[in-house]
């Protein structure tokens, strides 16, 4: 994308997540373009890239709206990048580099600041971290079809409503998770990765459904 379409898609990507944009309310171009101040084109390439990681949806008359998620959606959403992030887990503590455990060794301490933050726990900040955190995993797995399967799976609509419920605490299991994931990787430990993310996901999991009651 060029910086333009990278723009108007970090800003239209924030209204999704903040709630600017409700689920179900139909956005014209215009109304995405007002938002970045930008061109329509430049937005026009933004809102593909959302479809295509299903921040947006496209009706069938071609309208675009954000999609609404019903709570068996949401379960299978889980259910689905469970296994997914397990298999990735996995497939990393085989073949990350030394580099790249750097890297999340960083987006752990960056997450540890944003659940530190004097004013509360910064949420936004938080799934910051988390997102690149998951993405350099993602990266070390190196599978193109895994990336592609992830991407219409992990829904950042669900992830950021769910930090949102975190309390410190919860927060704060999901940093140790991190940190153990971390040290199996550093030991190459595929089965111990696995299963660190699957526990990890289900534990996001519970927390969303205790938000839903």
């Amino acid at each position: 994308m060029s910086k333009a379409s990278q723009e108007a898609y970090r800003k239209i990507r924030a209204g999704i997540l903040s709630g600017h944009f409700p689920a179900g309310q139909f956005v014209t171009e215009d109304e995405f373009a007002q938002l970045c101040g930008l061109s329509r084109t430049p937005v026009r390439e933004a809102i593909a890239e959302l479809v295509s990681e299903m921040l947006l949806q496209r009706s069938d008359t071609n309208r675009v709206f954000v999609p609404v998620w019903s709570d068996e959606d949401e379960e299978e959403l889980f259910s689905l990048r469970a296994m997914l992030e397990s298999h990735c887990a996995a497939r990393a503590a085989r073949l990350i580099s030394d580099e790249q455990i750097i890297q999340l060794r960083a987006h752990c301490d960056f997450i540890d600041r944003a659940i530190a933050d004097t004013d509360g726990p910064d949420v936004s900040g938080f799934v910051e971290g988390n997102r690149h955190f998951h993405a350099v995993i993602l990266a070390a797995a190196q599978s193109e079809r895994l990336a592609q399967l992830m991407k219409f799976v992990v829904s950042q609509i669900v992830v950021h409503r769910t930090a949102e419920q975190y309390a410190r605490a919860d927060m704060e299991q999901s940093q140790r998770d991190h940190r153990d994931l971390v040290r199996a990787f550093e030991t190459r430990d595929e089965d111990w990765a696995r299963a660190l993310a699957n526990t990890h996901i289900r534990r996001a999991a519970s927390v969303y459904r205790a938000m839903r009651g």
